[in-house]
């Protein structure tokens, strides 16, 4: 891709994008949680062809219609998430922080430990601190608290 379309997206994404790391409990998963990265670009519904245009660029997630009038493009997953933020990472400004943190989680082994899972929630916690979440209920603290009572840990 070239230089001033990563940098149009980059800004893009600065300004009406999300880029989230989250502790999701998942009953069926071995730890009882997962950690999710995705990339999401909202515009009114309206535009969405817009959104369509930036999923035949950036080729990875879906394009959903949302009831509020509103439409996201989302990409889900550690390594499609990687593979984008890699390429806007040099163009990205209020959010280059928050994605090097993100880069950093998509790090994480694919089978992965207590511990590991442990380790990577505090670089979740800390994507905190770049974001506007209002509704984080799950933290390391709480993946802490799951493992213990779940005797997940080893002493």
């Amino acid at each position: 891709m070239q230089k001033e379309l990563l940098s149009y997206i980059a800004g893009f994404l600065d300004g009406d994008g999300c880029v989230m790391a989250q502790l999701v409990h998942r009953k069926d998963y071995r730890l009882g949680y997962q950690i999710r990265l995705s990339i999401v670009f909202y515009q009114k519904e309206q535009n969405v062809q817009f959104l369509e245009w930036l999923k035949t660029k950036l080729v990875y997630g879906y394009i959903r219609r949302r009831n509020d009038g509103m439409a996201e493009y989302t990409i889900v997953g550690a390594d499609y998430t990687a593979k984008i933020l890699k390429k806007l990472l040099p163009y990205l400004r209020l959010k280059r922080k928050l994605a090097e943190i993100v880069l950093e989680i998509s790090k994480m082994p694919k089978k992965i430990t207590p511990e590991d899972l442990l380790k990577y929630s505090e670089l979740v916690d800390l994507t905190a601190k770049y974001t506007y979440s209002k509704k984080r209920t799950n933290t390391k603290s709480v993946v802490e608290d799951y493992f213990k009572k779940h005797k997940i840990l080893s002493p």
